[in-house]
């Protein structure tokens, strides 16, 4: 059986039982102090780790923000880099990666149903020599279950495992549903993070074939995510780490949280409907859906129901998008505009800061067992600094994605003025002026 991850001792984890390390640079500005704005010196060790905070913090280097706010960069617990299988053209981990540290991402988390399907340590070792060398942040990468035949083998390789109830790309026969709650004990039994695409194909509607997002909305509808929910919380072994991926509805949330398990919301369910004018370009599975129905979720998120937000980066050709909608793929870019368009609605007041902080930075940070999110001794300094009065307009030619567009052209959105990763500067001005030295991460706690 593979090893199961073990919850590191209060102690163990406690940067005051042990010396901490001098501080070599010290990052100044505003930050969130028990739920306000204040003054706040981050001192910041040699190994990119804050080992102090206060005021007036002695070192030999120190960089002032002046008004700018230093918040913990987001971990994105949902991308699909496309990489191996996808076109250069559309995305690669260096330039998905890019677009993240531009976003204020400092953790995305890639999706197992690459091409190949990620299902066993080769094809993980595949994929992790693509992201050596060419990651600007780090990377958690999933694997797929869909059979326990190599779990054992995958379990010690991967940080996290993803579960696809229906057909997707890389994934043509999903587990039938006597399947289900053998594969739920067994991801259980690794101890690690296990991520639900829920929607019970049984429920859909394809024929005759949708046309636009309402019959999109309709060929997939909220009672196949709804059934496929609830079939895997009935099934779901106690100790099982679930999280369900782009929960769509708040009747669907409300059933995850009386649950109590993890799951998020993306921007395009909080932000975009049905009725929106994009036609096949919002195209996603799942579906967009009704104005009522996304104004609802929105609420929920902006009033604390919703415990993360995640892009669902999944860029596809613009070409290839503006195909007739029958015959378009689903997806869209997000990871490099997710953060700023959040940030945007906190300066609008549609959404508190610390509350963004939470849904972006901590909990899915936490979730993955991983000690960043929050700015507290001992954490990781991944860092970015906003200047909230640095406001822009989207446009798809300002943006890093290969693909070329963005659904959320001529939104608002306000960008990270710098960004760090473990204490060093990757992104100065709004321009990424990093390394590619982002590392493999695999969580390091459980919950």
């Amino acid at each position: 059986m593979a090893p199961v991850l073990r919850r590191t001792s209060a102690r163990s984890r406690d940067p005051e039982s042990r010396h901490p390390p001098p501080i070599r640079w010290v990052l100044a500005g505003r930050s969130l102090v028990n739920g306000r704005l204040r003054p706040l010196e981050i001192g910041v060790s040699g190994d990119g780790i804050i080992v102090a905070l206060g005021r007036d913090l002695r070192s030999p280097e120190r960089h002032d923000v002046g008004e700018g706010v230093i918040l913990p960069s987001a971990t994105d617990l949902h991308v699909h880099f496309r990489d191996p299988g996808g076109s250069r053209t559309v995305e690669s981990f260096a330039t998905g990666t890019v677009q993240a540290a531009l976003g204020g991402v400092g953790l995305v988390a890639d999706m197992p149903n690459t091409i190949p399907t990620v299902t066993d340590a080769a094809r993980f070792e595949e994929k992790r020599s693509r992201v050596l060398g060419r990651a600007a942040v780090d990377v958690l990468l999933y694997g797929a279950l869909i059979t326990t035949s190599k779990l054992d083998e995958l379990a010690t390789t991967v940080g996290a495992l993803k579960l696809y109830l229906s057909p997707t790309t890389g994934v043509d026969t999903p587990p039938g549903h006597d399947e289900i709650p053998s594969l739920l004990r067994r991801a259980a039994a690794t101890g690690l993070p296990l991520t639900v695409h829920a929607e019970d194909p049984q429920k859909f509607r394809l024929d005759p074939p949708p046309r636009s997002l309402s019959d999109w909305d309709c060929s997939r509808p909220e009672v196949a995510e709804e059934a496929a929910v609830s079939e895997v919380i009935a099934a779901a072994p106690r100790g099982l780490r679930l999280h369900f991926a782009h929960v769509t509805s708040s009747r669907v949330a409300d059933r995850i949280a009386k649950a109590g398990h993890s799951f998020e919301a993306s921007p395009h369910h909080l932000l975009l409907s049905r009725e929106s004018r994009l036609g096949s370009r919002a195209k996603v599975n799942p579906p967009l859906r009704s104005e009522a129905k996304r104004s609802e979720l929105w609420a929920r998120f902006a009033g604390g129901g919703i415990p993360c937000v995640a892009s669902d980066h999944a860029p596809h050709d613009v070409a290839e998008k503006d195909r007739p909608f029958e015959l378009a793929p689903s997806g869209m870019p997000n990871v490099e505009t997710m953060v700023p368009l959040l940030l945007a609605k906190v300066r609008a007041g549609d959404i508190d800061l610390a509350r963004l902080v939470a849904v972006a930075m901590d909990r899915p940070s936490r979730w993955v067992g991983l000690p960043r999110g929050r700015i507290a001794l001992g954490h990781r300094a991944d860092l970015i600094v906003v200047d909230f009065r640095d406001r822009r307009t989207i446009t798809a030619k300002d943006l890093h994605a290969p693909c070329g567009w963005s659904a959320f052209e001529g939104r608002e959105g306000i960008f990270p003025r710098e960004h760090y990763r473990a204490g060093e500067r990757i992104v100065f001005e709004g321009e990424y002026i990093g390394t590619p030295t982002g590392v493999l991460r695999r969580p390091e706690f459980a919950m």
